[in-house]
């Protein structure tokens, strides 16, 4: 029997304004994995005070200070206290690696971080702290309670958009602002 409901990987989530406090209010979330176990995927627009430079030197790599300045994100609230690198793939391979699609991984493995701090990492990553994670079904009765707007991601939106625009970058592929957004919009 196929399944009722189609796998949301590689898509966006959008928190609607039901979701009005809290670390998901006004953020975007990157799926990384959605099938009948769960889902789970990292916040892309909230960066924290911490820059991958800070995080490399706690995890003694070599570094220059202003090698790495980009923010470190805070992905979700499960296990914040672990790492995990969302990059464009490229001829490497990482120990601990989950390919997303044909572009895109996430990572969790040292060796990524050590790869970076040598400047022989990907050719753009995203590190954060812990993930957005939802149970068998949970993410899908929370999007029919109008929790979340779903629609494909955009690489562009993940890289190369500033973290404070990226909600509407993405809202902006669909003609619609944040403003727009009630407590009755759904998915796209």
């Amino acid at each position: 029997m196929p399944d009722p409901s189609p796998s949301l990987k590689d898509h966006f989530l959008i928190a609607l304004p039901t979701l009005g406090e809290g670390i998901f209010a006004h953020s975007i979330v990157y799926l990384c994995e959605h099938n009948e176990e769960g889902a789970m995927g990292i916040i892309i627009n909230r960066p924290l005070d911490v820059q991958v430079d800070e995080i490399l030197e706690q995890l003694d790599f070599q570094v220059q200070p202003g090698d790495h300045p980009e923010s470190v994100f805070a992905g979700g609230p499960v296990h914040p206290d672990r790492g995990f690198v969302l990059h464009r793939r490229n001829s490497q391979n990482w120990e601990s690696s989950v390919e997303v699609n044909s572009d895109i991984s996430l990572t969790t493995s040292l060796d990524i971080l050590d790869a970076i701090s040598h400047r022989r990492g990907p050719s753009q990553s995203l590190v954060a702290l812990g993930y957005a994670g939802w149970g068998p079904g949970q993410l899908e009765d929370e999007i029919l309670d109008n929790a979340w707007l779903t629609l494909p991601a955009d690489q562009r939106i993940l890289f190369d958009i500033d973290p404070e625009q990226r909600v509407d970058a993405a809202l902006a592929q669909l003609g619609i602002t944040f403003s727009q957004l009630g407590s009755d919009s759904g998915h796209a």
